[in-house]
Parts: C-alpha cells; sequence; structure tokens
C-alpha cells in the first residue's frame, strides 16, 4: 500500500500507531538538529517530524532535499504533538519518521499552493493541475460533486431515469452557432455538437419512457462574456403526461432540496410572476428579489409639465432607493456619469432627496413643485432619508438601463447577500419576439415551444401577442432554469415552422425525424434544464462559474493550459476534405 491513512483523519486516538502516508510536500521548517515536514493530500495535512537523535541518518539527510510539491511516502509513528495547532484537523498529532522515499520530485511551482496565492488567475488557468492543489479550487470542485450528486439522488427517487444521447447530432439554425465536426467517412458532411439534447429527450418521451434527465455538457459557439463558457453543463429532464403545473412542483421541489441539503435553507415562497409583470417591475426577466427598488412608472405625473426631456419620452421610470437621502452631489454625479458609459447607455438621469422633514429637493424644481414630487415619492415608495432616481427615453431600452442601476446600488449598498437565497418563477413569455434585422420572427425559447391554446387565433393577426407554455426558474437574479411544454403534435408543429420563416421543405430537411415521430402517438410532454455551473456558483455563494468548473476556458474561449483551439496538420485537413481559406 502506498498509505494507510490519508493526511487528514489521524488524531490523538492514532498514538503510538505505525502508519504509510503519501502525498505531497507542503512545506518544511529545516531547524538543524530537527526537521519539520507538511504532508498534504486532498484530505488535509499531517506535520511530519525527522529527529537526528531518533531518525536514521539516510533518512535524516534525505528530508532535507525534500523541495515544495515533492511527492513522497513515508512510514512512521503517530505521536503526541508538543506544541498543538487547534486549527488543523490533525493538530494533535505528528508523525515520527522512520523511511522516506520520493516517488517524484518537482519543480519549484510558479506560484504558491496556498489558500492565498501570489499566483494571478491567467497563470493558475495555465497550470491549473496545480490550482486545483489548492482548497478553495478543490473544495469548489468537492462542492460541485456533492450538488450534482443530490439532484441525482432527488430526481432517481422521482423514478427519473438518466439517459445519454448523442454528441454528434444534426446542425440546426435555430438558436446559437454550432460547433461542427467534421466527417471523414462522410465527405463534404459535418455533425454539429449539441446547444442542448431538446429534441432528443422529447424522442424519448414518444419512446416511452416518461420521466428522463441527464446531467449532459452542451456547446454553442457565442461570442463569450465575462461568465460565459463555449461548453457548460446543464441538468436536462423531460416528462410526458404532464401540464406546467406538474412541471413547476417537481423542480420546486429539487430546488429545495438542494437549498436545504446544501445550503441548510429551508425556503416556503416561490412566487410566480408574468413576463410581462418582471419587465415593468423589474427590467428584466430574471429579477433578484431579495431587495425592493421596483420600479415606478411616472408619465402621468410628470409628463406636460414644461420639462421637454420628459414630454417627448416614451417612458419615465423611477426607483426609490433606501436610505441614500444624504448622497453627496459628487456621489450623485458619480451615478450620473456611471449611467451614461456606453454599458448603460442613458442620456442622463434625475434626482429627487427625500428630506427627513418631508420635503424634496430634486434636479428639476425648476419644473416640478413638491407635490408633484410627492406623487412621484408615491408611486415608486420613497420615504424620508431615500433617494428617488429617474430615467427616460424608449421604453424597453429605458427599462434595461434602469434595470443596470438597480442592481449596481443594490450591490454597492450590500442589499445581495449571498447566503440569502430567493428563488421565483417566471411564466408566460412570448412565444416569438420579431427580430428587426432579418425582418422576421424568431423562438423566444425554442421552436418546439407550445403556445397557450387560448392564444392560438392570434397567431395570424398578432404573434407578438402569443404566450408561450413556457417558464424559468429564477434565483437572486440569476436564471438558473428554463423550460416549456412541447408541442406533441405534426399540425400545430408544421404551424409553428411556418410562422418562424421555415418552408415546408426546410422544416423536413431539418426536422423531419421528429415531425414523423409525432405521427407514432406522442404523448403530452415538458420539461426544464437547469444550468448546473451557475446553479453551483449560486449555491456556493460566488460569482464566477469557473471556479467551479475543473478546466475552464478564458474569455477567448481558449484552454491556455492544453493551447487550445490550436492549428491541426495538413494531412489531417486533407483526410477530413478540408481545405482552409
Amino acid at each position: 500500500m502506498y498509505r494507510s491513512h490519508n493526511c487528514g483523519e489521524l488524531n490523538a486516538t492514532h498514538i503510538n500507531t505505525e502508519v504509510t502516508l503519501a502525498g505531497w510536500v507542503q512545506k518544511s521548517r529545516d531547524k538543524g538538529f530537527m526537521n519539520w515536514v507538511d504532508l498534504r493530500d486532498r484530505y488535509g495535512i499531517t506535520q511530519l517530524i525527522f529527529d537526528e537523535s531518533r531518525s536514521e541518518k539516510s533518512v535524516f539527510e534525505l528530508a532535507k532535499t525534500l523541495g515544495r510539491e515533492f511527492v513522497i511516502q513515508v512510514k512512521g509513528t503517530v505521536i503526541e504533538r508538543e506544541a498543538k495547532n487547534k486549527n488543523m484537523a490533525t493538530g494533535d498529532i505528528e508523525i515520527l519518521v522512520t523511511e522516506l522515499s520520493v516517488l517524484n520530485a518537482a519543480l519549484t511551482p510558479p506560484f504558491t499552493i496556498e489558500d492565498e496565492t501570489d499566483g494571478g488567475e491567467d497563470i493558475r488557468m495555465k497550470y491549473r493541475y496545480l490550482d486545483i492543489r489548492r482548497n478553495p479550487v478543490k473544495n469548489s470542485l468537492l462542492f460541485r460533486h456533492k450538488v450534482a450528486m443530490e439532484v441525482r439522488k432527488y430526481l432517481s427517487d422521482l423514478d427519473f431515469c438518466e439517459i445519454e444521447t448523442p454528441y454528434l447530432i444534426k446542425s440546426t439554425p435555430e438558436g446559437a452557432r454550432d460547433f461542427v465536426v467534421p466527417s471523414r467517412m462522410n465527405e463534404g458532411q459535418f455533425y454539429a455538437l449539441p446547444q442542448s439534447p431538446q429534441t432528443f429527450k422529447q424522442l424519448l418521451m414518444v419512446g416511452g419512457m416518461d420521466k428522463y434527465f441527464q446531467i449532459v455538457k452542451c456547446f454553442r459557439d457565442e461570442d463569450l462574456r465575462a461568465d460565459r463558457q463555449p461548453e457548460f453543463t446543464q441538468i436536462d429532464c423531460e416528462m410526458a403526461f404532464v401540464e406546467q403545473e406538474d412541471i413547476l412542483n417537481v423542480f420546486e421541489g429539487l430546488t429545495r432540496h438542494l437549498l436545504k441539503e446544501i445550503n441548510g435553507i429551508e425556503v416556503d415562497k416561490f412566487p410566480r410572476i408574468t413576463y410581462d409583470y418582471a419587465m415593468k417591475t423589474y427590467g428584466n426577466d430574471k429579477p433578484d428579489i431579495r431587495f425592493g427598488m421596483e420600479f415606478g412608472e411616472l408619465n402621468e405625473v410628470a409628463q406636460h409639465k414644461e420639462f421637454p426631456v420628459f414630454n417627448a419620452a416614451e417612458l419615465v421610470v423611477g426607483i426609490a432607493v433606501p436610505g441614500v437621502g444624504n448622497y453627496t452631489r459628487k456621489e450623485i454625479d458619480g451615478l450620473i456619469e456611471w449611467v451614461k458609459r456606453p454599458q448603460v447607455g442613458a442620456s442622463g438621469m434625475v434626482y429627487v432627496k427625500c428630506n427627513d422633514d418631508g420635503s424634496y429637493k430634486s434636479s428639476v424644481d425648476k419644473f416640478y413643485d413638491q407635490d408633484d414630487l410627492t406623487q412621484w415619492a408615491k408611486i415608486t415608495g420613497a420615504k424620508a432619508g431615500d433617494m428617488l432616481f429617474v430615467l427616460s427615453g424608449p421604453a424597453d431600452k429605458t427599462r434595461t438601463q434602469l434595470s443596470a442601476l438597480r442592481m449596481e446600488l443594490a450591490t454597492r449598498l450590500g442589499l445581495r447577500n449571498p447566503a440569502e437565497f430567493a428563488p421565483l418563477w417566471v411564466v408566460d413569455f412570448p412565444l416569438l419576439e420579431f427580430d428587426e434585422e432579418s425582418g422576421r420572427y424568431h423562438a423566444m425559447h425554442h421552436p418546439f415551444t407550445s403556445p397557450k391554446p387560448e392564444d392560438m387565433h392570434l397567431l395570424e393577426t398578432d404573434p407578438g401577442k402569443v404566450r408561450a407554455n413556457a417558464y424559468d426558474m429564477v434565483l437572486n437574479g440569476n436564471e438558473i432554469g428554463g423550460g416549456s411544454i412541447r408541442i406533441h403534435d405534426k399540425a400545430t408543429q408544421q404551424l409553428m415552422f411556418k410562422y418562424l420563416g421555415f418552408t415546408e421543405e426546410e422544416a423536413k430537411a431539418q426536422f423531419g425525424f421528429l415531425m414523423d415521430a409525432f405521427q407514432f402517438g406522442a404523448p403530452p410532454h415538458g420539461g426544464l434544464a437547469f444550468g448546473l455551473d451557475r446553479l453551483v456558483a449560486i449555491l456556493g455563494g460566488r460569482e464566477t462559474i469557473r471556479d467551479f468548473i475543473a478546466f475552464p476556458k478564458n474569455n477567448s474561449g481558449r484552454d491556455v493550459m492544453i493551447d487550445a483551439p490550436s492549428i491541426i496538420d495538413e494531412s489531417q485537413l486533407k483526410e477530413l476534405h478540408i481545405k482552409l481559406a
């Protein structure tokens, strides 16, 4: 055996026990006649002692040559430690080493393998296998494992079965760009990597599997943002013979289970709000409801008052920010500059101070009297000591800008406590959204989402008002999952393809296999997919999903550790019938 115990389990009950340990040298302290070495593995750290008077001379001398991250094996006796360390699980004991083997020497690492390291993100990603030895990264990966196991346990107990679906599939035009894979055996033809297993899980329902789930990799060739990966992991689920309420109940249950088992928190309420309400009240479809600052629309009380900026606006909307009525002019000007940044895009901002004596002081006092400002405060819920911030302009754009300001202020004011969890459902999404560039409608979720039966008649006359049987789970301002009731009959699916601009030939070429399947008795079905990376990060109280991915890619989609993507050999290209332009 390389080891009889790990480096985190020995304690005072093991004193006088002969043990064998193996691991990495964390650090050593040479006092001349005595040498201490901290030995580390995944489970913890155990202190080794090499004593000139009690150790073999060869062992003692070899111990002096050990460097950081050497891989060693030791045999020895557990003894009581004189200077105990209450901060270590093994702090009451140490190992008096009698035998020492160097299993592998190591170069000096490019950064210190400590909880607080001197390595920047770029160097740590290049040497990710070293970064994983650090407790913060190691514990994040173990945390992810725990979440995944609880997901499997919960769903398996409800009779879901885990089924793998293919990674080499057919490219489809909806959604983001596909990653494509050339086929050597089929000249000039390509597979695509799945953006999700959507059609396969529907086919599993046609196949009678009833309840499916899979923790699965998905791939999207999108322009990357700070916290998006080209490959990501979904908890993908589908159920047959269900309505929307059945699915919401199952996955409310999953979320409750995870919050209780992982975080020790009981959550009672899962509010349900419509997409329209979310957009009008919070400015986005994934609102953070751990705090207030709900939008107040001020058109009726702010327009036609001689202030041309508001009079010309489609929307005038404000939020009451609690307890910041004492902001200085410098702080207010800083916020005005913040909303004018290109990332937000506002042209300016109006403010109203709610004074302790019940009066108001605003940047537009020239146009509005105290009675006007009292109405603003009433609509937005502003109280004495608060500050009211108002934006105006095109409705959709202004709501997005105010939403960004709301989140920024909440972050600055410490209102986004990562240890607090506020889930909700957003329902009744639009089925279609109009794309100005292409001049046609696109599916807001995907082409297989079922429209609400009561809205079907609007497809011909006003397709933008058709609501979908779709729903998103939101947690702390993040969309962690979404899904829908699916179309399960060929006629409705053909109608959907028509309104999405597919010709009959295009629909058959892309999705003929699914349409054919619907003719053989497809059950009513629906499902949901949770984003595992984001879910784990939120449960772990962190903002960055990369912290919970073993080998992440950087913001350019590169794996700097293995230097991928990379150029491939000319002979490979020739074999694949590919010529680079």
